[in-house]
């Protein structure tokens, strides 16, 4: 067989991230897979390279009142507010059940201040052997900084980050940042710095949307948060940036991905990784169709690892 017609099953599908090691290049995004396993049961998890569950605090949260998604033109708004049944019963109800249907588990964490995201990971202690990784979720508001978004300041990211770190879990240290800055590269650096093995980009850009009829917000909180196709060339030009920037700094990018192509544009643009978000909410089982469309591709293309596609993009 020709090299540009390779067998699925003969192309190498892992992907080594730092010291995070994935059985494939696809994971399921925080805050689309639920904290259970809710969409797992619909998409069996075996062959995805991990699933990251919803962010999780020290405590229960109820989250922003409804509604809490609304559709938007190539994309969605979001206003959940970071519903979650707080680290200790997630461990106890929620872990068990992704583990007896073979999901590799990342934890994403998230506190008000940096205090909170050093208890939520300290309280992941006695489960740690039982995870891939802990995510930071860092683009949350700072309520001892005027609500200011933490992945927004390189100081505010770096204690959290470092917060993380220092409670040892012994798993890699991944930090999810925010595109609503301009100094994304540099906020990418400091929580490299601070420890983070692995960065995901991006989380949603800010959004807002109105009924004319009612002349009201049409979330309950008002703003929210822009996801799907529409953010695919923000998401692809971050990971772009940051990893020219830091070379050698694995990434997992996140934003906008719906088929197979979108993945591989993802990898070409320097991402080890990709994370499919919004495209769950209508199609439960799209990162596995992703998964088979981004093999497919590399079969047609002769392409052997899937890895070998990471910074592959040609600019001359």
């Amino acid at each position: 067989m020709s090299s540009r017609g390779r067998r699925l099953d003969s192309i190498d599908s892992s992907a080594v991230l730092g010291p995070l090691r994935l059985r494939s290049p696809i994971v399921a995004a925080s805050g689309t897979f639920g904290h259970g396993d809710e969409v797992a049961r619909l998409c069996p998890p075996d062959r995805l390279g991990a699933v990251t569950v919803k962010s999780l605090a020290p405590y229960e949260w109820e989250g922003n009142p409804a509604p809490r998604l609304h559709p938007a033109a190539a994309g969605m708004l979001n206003s959940v507010g970071l519903q979650g049944p707080g680290v200790e019963r997630w461990i106890t109800e929620d872990l068990p059940a992704l583990k007896a249907i073979g999901a590799e588990v990342i934890v994403s964490v998230w506190g008000r201040n940096v205090h909170e995201f050093a208890e939520a990971a300290l309280m992941l202690a006695p489960c740690a052997a039982d995870l891939l990784a802990v995510e930071v979720n860092v683009s949350c508001p700072n309520l001892e900084d005027r609500s200011r978004i933490f992945a927004h300041s390189v100081e505010a990211t770096s204690a959290v980050v470092d917060a993380v770190v220092a409670a040892k879990l012994g798993i890699p240290v991944l930090a999810k940042l925010s595109p609503n800055t301009d100094e994304l590269p540099e906020i990418a650096a400091a929580a490299v710095e601070a420890g983070a093995d692995v960065l995901t980009l991006i989380n949603t850009l800010l959004g807002f949307s109105i009924d004319a009829e009612s002349r009201r917000p049409v979330l309950g909180a008002g703003r929210g948060g822009l996801s799907g196709a529409a953010i695919k060339p923000v998401a692809l030009r971050a990971v772009y940036d940051v990893t020219q920037a830091l070379p050698g700094v694995p990434v997992i990018g996140t934003g906008g991905i719906s088929t197979g192509r979108d993945a591989v544009e993802m990898m070409m643009a320097g991402a080890s990784a990709v994370g499919v978000g919004t495209a769950t909410f209508r199609e439960p089982r799209a990162s596995l169709r992703i998964l088979d469309e981004l093999l497919e591709w590399c079969a047609g293309h002769g392409v052997a690892r899937v890895s070998d596609l990471t910074g592959s993009l040609e600019t001359r």
